[in-house]
């Protein structure tokens, strides 16, 4: 399995931007395809962007598209979410995980995926 780590959330005013990063240990990476979550207090945990093996195919929730980029880099085992245009309403703890289905799924269910990581939390000021 793949262990994965968040990094770069943290507080930032409405309409400002942050860049989270997902670093993968392990030699499996370059083999799936990988996403984004999101959980804010008291709601369900929620599919935020999704990417191929490659990165040659990205998909995103209607909430954050034109806004969030999502991309990855096999060479460094390492996703990013770029995120502009922050409002309040994006504020949650979020994950980034392995879409186990394989290489090419388009997965955006929590079943879909596995080997969590433990979350970076970003909070967006109005």
């Amino acid at each position: 399995q793949v262990q994965l780590v968040e990094s770069g959330g943290g507080l930032v005013q409405a309409g400002g931007s942050l860049r989270l990063s997902c670093a993968a240990s392990g030699r499996t990476f370059s083999s799936y395809g990988m996403g984004w979550f999101r959980q804010a207090p008291g709601k369900e945990r929620e599919f935020v962007a999704g990417i191929t093996w490659s990165g040659g195919r990205t998909y995103y929730a209607d909430s954050v598209k034109g806004r969030f980029t999502i991309s990855r880099d096999n060479a460094k085992s390492t996703m990013y979410l770029q995120m502009n245009s922050l409002k309040p309403e994006d504020t949650a703890v979020y994950f980034c995980a392995r879409n186990r289905a394989g290489a090419w799924s388009m997965a955006m269910t929590t079943t879909e995926y596995d080997s969590w990581g433990q979350g970076t939390q970003v909070t967006v000021s109005s």
